[in-house]
C-alpha cells in the first residue's frame, strides 16, 4: 500500500472514531434529559433514495432502509426509548409492481427469520415484537415466521418493537369497530357503553404507551394512513426532508430537544 493511499486509510478510520465519539456524546447529554417513551417511524423515500443513487432497481433503497432501520433501532437504544412502532408495510403497498412486492415479502423473510434465530440484539435489549395489522394478507410463510417471532419474543419486557405490517389506520379502526360489535353479540357489552375507551381497548395498540413522536422521512408532508388516530393526541408529528436511509442521528438531534423544551406546554 502507498504512503498517501495508507495515509488516506487511517484518516478514515480516525474519523470515524471520532464521529462515533461525537455520537455518543450527544447521546450522553440527550439522555439527561426526557426521553420519549413511545416513537413512531414513517420509513419513506426508499425507491427514490435508490434513484438517486444511480440504481437500476429500487430493490437497492429497500436493503438500504432496512439496514438504516437496525441502526435507528440501536440508536434508540441507546437512548433509552421503550417502545418504537414502524410503518413497514401497507396494504396499499399491495398495488406496487409484483416484483417489487415479491422482494420486500423476501426481505422480510430474511427479516424475520433473522429475528428467530437467535438473534443477539433482540435478546441483549430483551425487546418483544410485535407485528401490528392483519397478517392473513401476507404470503403463509411471511405470516408463519411472524408468528413465530411473536411467540419466541413474548415474555420479553425491556423494550417492545412494533413492525406495522400489513396495516392502515383504516384497517386498524374497522377492526376495533368489529371487535366491539363481537363483544356485543357475545353479551360481553353492552351498545350503550360502546365508548372511546372501549374502542382504544381493542387497537392494535391497546397495550402501547401513548405515542410522543411521530416522523415522516423523505419530505411528504401527509400521515399515509398511519397511527392516525394515536397521533391525534398530544403528539410531535415531525416531516424530515431527507430519504428514510440518510436518517441520522444529526436529523433526529433536533427533533429531540424539541420534545424536551417543549414537553410540559405539550403535555399541557
Amino acid at each position: 500500500m502507498s504512503l498517501s493511499r495508507q495515509s488516506s486509510t487511517i484518516l478514515a478510520h480516525y474519523f470515524d472514531y471520532g464521529m462515533s465519539c461525537l455520537e455518543q456524546a450527544a447521546i450522553a447529554i440527550l439522555t439527561k434529559g426526557r426521553i420519549p417513551k413511545h416513537l413512531g417511524f414513517i420509513l419513506d423515500g426508499n425507491r427514490r433514495f435508490a434513484r438517486k443513487m444511480g440504481a437500476s432497481s429500487t430493490r437497492f433503497g429497500h436493503y438500504e432502509g432496512l439496514k438504516r432501520l437496525e441502526k435507528v433501532l440501536e440508536l434508540c437504544m441507546q437512548l433509552g426509548v421503550l417502545e418504537i412502532t414502524v410503518f413497514a408495510f401497507s396494504i396499499e403497498n399491495f398495488k406496487r409492481s409484483q416484483e417489487e412486492v415479491e422482494y420486500l415479502m423476501q426481505l422480510f423473510r430474511e427479516t424475520f427469520m433473522d429475528f428467530c434465530n437467535n438473534n443477539k440484539f433482540i435478546k441483549d435489549n430483551d425487546i418483544r415484537v410485535q407485528f401490528l395489522g392483519n397478517l392473513d394478507y401476507l404470503p403463509k410463510d411471511v405470516a408463519d415466521l411472524a408468528k413465530q417471532v411473536i411467540d419466541q419474543t413474548r415474555n420479553n419486557r425491556g423494550r417492545t418493537f412494533n413492525i406495522c405490517c400489513p396495516y392502515t389506520s383504516r384497517d386498524e379502526m374497522t377492526t376495533s369497530i368489529k371487535k366491539n360489535i363481537q363483544l356485543i353479540e357475545e353479551e360481553k357489552l353492552k351498545l350503550e357503553d360502546i365508548n372511546q375507551e372501549t374502542i382504544e381497548q381493542q387497537l392494535f395498540t391497546s397495550t402501547s404507551y401513548p405515542l410522543d413522536i411521530l416522523v415522516r422521512t423523505s419530505g411528504e408532508i401527509r400521515l399515509s394512513d398511519f397511527l392516525l388516530y394515536q397521533a391525534s393526541q398530544g403528539c410531535q408529528v415531525h416531516f424530515i426532508d431527507c430519504y428514510w436511509p440518510e436518517f441520522s442521528l444529526w436529523k433526529f438531534l433536533p427533533i429531540l430537544l424539541e420534545y424536551q423544551i417543549y414537553y410540559d406546554y405539550m403535555r399541557k
